[in-house]
């Protein structure tokens, strides 16, 4: 049979199949079904961050034109949490008591005839408050924490006899911010009931999590929950949980007995569907003159909501990035009046590798060693924890070529050194990981008698490109020409599939995908196992290859017959296979399954008099597996280090320590970068196919954003000398 090693399809640059769809305004986004019947929903938001609600009025939204209902924690049913899911505990039920536990915490749904009469009502609604003090700061000491949440603390070596070794010891404190996800499009739920049965178009990451989360808090069986989700508006997690505004867009369906819309605003985006959380990390990092590391001590705290979980190991970057001897890595969480923090592009590493790509550039400074040698010395060959050889790694190529085409032997060592006119002129490098995330997934193909194929899974394309990718990788595995297989995906009614998230995805479907293909060229096989008339009869699959819409004998396409000739002889519509994908496990492979792996290289440019900061070029060499496509994988990388840029320069979500009330929840106010702010970008792919799955991929999806804030601050130590230890990089830092 024929394997990815020997196709023409997988890899090419192809267009997106999905774009003529979205050009031409026919994608159907959650925010554009309209059903018979429907009605609209708009939140009530508490305008304190802690204490207990008094009393509501809902008199005044009741008498106002158009309500159908108005439902806060007086009169709402009793609701059970959401079930545990792969990322952790499901946010705490809506309106089941009178506790405020943050700034903007769903109170109230008002049901109306149209989305103005709603919101015109939900702001008729009277709340009086008893206010109590609210805990906002992560070092807030009355603040109860959680010690090594997610068990991922790690310790090898002894770092107290590492640092006694080490002739220079760097101890620093690095922060960043809360950021907010803000995708472009506003998440949208459409509940509509029909007896105990529930249909729910949802701007989610992940349909089957939502099925599973709606049937279990409505005591409702899960075959008759569905959840479309073909088009999503963006992303970047904050599709990835439950959020309570889905919960009482079903409850308020339930309770009118019509099908209900509600679209969050932008300044409930910021309030409803998660944020990065703001972290403060202790690093400790030992080395000798010769530049190799003998210690480091990892400590982070970030924050988290009084009744949620959220996983952001910070610190465990510093446990497998670097080979040394000695590391310690401990994580922290504080329980805050804040809304629930949820996973954002890069969760976890991209608060983590900036403290830790910081360091070991400050490291190198101290001991007069150029940053890319210091990293190159302390190469990691296996897995620092496991102790087992990589799936695949070529990070030492990302580094070595990607300073190649930055051209790094150009730059001089001494900070401010390099000018061009009036500015200063600074490199900055950045290693990056990202870890292997992987989780069991199912996919279904069939070939029908005209030859076409039909593949599908209830994954979601948040735009990474999934339904294109998946289209060649099943048009390779077939032999079907590309325009011949459709892909569909976004229908919790389709094959299970985990969550768009994690830069897991593509392996988990692709990998389903491959075993879905596989066995459906079996099943042709089986058809025609005793058929004297064909050419194929008594062939295994190892003895046939496809291509053309034909199975054939390797090294002898004549004998062969075509799909649509095997169902026509046996009377058959079709035929269909399932496949499903497992996560390879480090033991049973005898080596660590690989994450993606890159290096970033980045040139500024800064005005010392107006303290204005340029990134002028960005080189993103990345290890990526087995790349599907190089044009949607180089745009996922275009998109990350977009969104790094931000980060390290642009976003911080401004809390207001007294209120609790983001200060900045607006696009007039949150900060983001425009075109101008975006330099020349380029991207170089290295390295091959992973070995830890058939398809060989890796995902690229988070890859792209972490690093950039690193090697932009130390690109900026470069051109001024002046280490920036906390994010973002604002003027007032640079001002010289």
């Amino acid at each position: 049979m024929t394997t990815l090693e020997t196709g023409t399809v997988v890899g090419a640059g192809l267009d997106r199949v999905d774009a003529p769809l979205k050009v031409t305004g026919s994608a159907q986004y959650p925010n554009d079904f309209s059903l018979t019947g429907m009605v609209h929903a708009a939140l009530v938001g508490s305008t304190i961050a802690a204490g207990r609600i008094r009393g509501i009025d809902v008199t005044r939204a009741w008498a106002a034109p158009g309500v159908l209902a108005v439902v806060t924690h007086l009169n709402a049913p009793k609701l059970e949490r959401g079930p545990m899911t792969l990322l952790g505990g499901s946010p705490p039920a809506p309106l089941q008591d009178d506790r405020i536990l943050h700034y903007g915490q769903h109170i109230g749904i008002v049901v109306a005839e149209s989305a103005e009469q709603a919101r015109h009502a939900a702001r008729l609604v009277r709340v009086e408050y008893e206010p109590a003090e609210a805990l906002l700061d992560v070092n807030d000491p009355r603040a109860e924490t959680v010690e090594n949440p997610w068990g991922l603390d790690t310790e090898r070596g002894d770092v107290t006899a590492g640092f006694a070794r080490a002739d220079v010891v760097v101890d620093e404190a690095y922060t960043t911010p809360d950021n907010t996800n803000n995708p472009l499009g506003l998440m949208a739920t459409v509940a509509s009931w029909h007896g105990d049965s529930l249909t729910v178009h949802d701007s989610t990451q992940w349909p089957h999590n939502v099925r599973t989360s709606l049937a279990g808090i409505f005591k409702v069986p899960e075959s008759g929950v569905r959840v479309l989700a073909p088009f999503v508006g963006g992303g970047f997690g904050a599709g990835l949980r439950v959020w309570s505004h889905v919960v009482l867009t079903v409850l308020a369906a339930r309770e009118v007995g019509r099908p209900v819309k509600l679209v969050l605003t932008r300044p409930e985006m910021f309030t409803s569907v998660g944020h990065r959380p703001n972290s403060v990390q202790q690093i400790k990092i030992g080395a000798t003159r010769d530049g190799d590391l003998v210690a480091i001590e990892h400590h982070g705290i970030s924050s988290v909501a009084m009744e949620d979980d959220d996983y952001e190991p910070v610190s465990y970057c510093s446990a497998v990035s670097y080979a040394c001897p000695n590391v310690l890595t401990r994580d922290r969480q504080a329980r805050l009046n804040i809304p629930c923090p949820g996973s954002m592009r890069a969760p976890a590493e991209g608060q983590g590798n900036f403290a830790l790509e910081s360091a070991i550039d400050e490291v190198a400074h101290a001991i007069g060693m150029d940053p890319l040698e210091i990293r190159l010395r302390n190469y990691a060959e296996e897995h620092p924890v496991l102790g087992l050889p990589w799936s695949s790694k070529a990070l030492r190529e990302c580094f070595v070529e990607g300073a190649e085409r930055f051209g790094w032997s150009r730059r001089t060592p001494e900070p401010g050194s390099m000018r061009d006119g009036r500015w200063l002129v600074g490199y900055g490098l950045a290693g990056v990981s990202y870890p292997f995330y992987q989780v069991p997934c199912q996919a279904r193909a069939s070939v029908r008698h005209d030859g076409s194929a039909y593949v599908r899974s209830a994954a979601t394309d948040i735009g990474t490109g999934t339904y294109t990718v998946m289209t060649q990788l099943a048009a390779e595995l077939l032999g079907v020409d590309i325009a011949r297989v459709r892909f569909d995906l976004g229908d919790s009614d389709m094959p299970y599939a985990p969550q768009a998230g994690g830069s897991g995805l593509t392996g988990a479907l692709g990998t389903a995908v491959h075993t879905a293909c596989r066995r459906l060229v079996q099943e042709f096989l089986d058809v025609v196992r005793e058929d004297t008339g064909s050419p194929l009869r008594g062939a295994a699959l190892d003895d046939v290859t496809v291509t053309d819409g034909r199975i054939h004998r390797i090294g002898d396409p004549a004998q062969g017959e075509t799909y649509t000739e095997i169902l026509t002889r046996h009377g058959l519509e079709e035929l269909s296979a399932d496949g499903r994908s497992t996560p390879p496990q480090a033991e049973e492979l005898g080596m660590a399954p690989s994450g993606a792996f890159g290096a970033k290289f980045v040139e500024v440019r800064l005005d010392p008099e107006l303290g204005l900061l340029r990134v002028a070029r960005v080189v993103s060499a990345i290890d990526g597996g087995r790349i599907l496509n190089e044009k949607t994988a180089t745009s996922q990388i275009i998109g990350g280090t977009v969104g790094g840029i931000s980060q390290a320069m642009f976003e911080e979500t401004a809390t207001d320590q007294v209120t609790g009330r983001i200060a900045n929840a607006t696009f007039g106010d949150y900060l983001m970068p425009v075109n101008a702010d975006i330099p020349d970008m380029e991207v170089l792919f290295v390295g091959g196919p992973d070995r830890a799955t058939a398809v060989g991929t890796k995902g690229v999806g988070e890859v792209g954003l972490v690093g950039l804030a690193a090697a932009i601050g130390n690109a900026v130590f470069h051109a001024t000398g002046r280490r920036i230890r906390s994010l973002p990089i604002t003027i007032d830092r640079l001002m010289l």
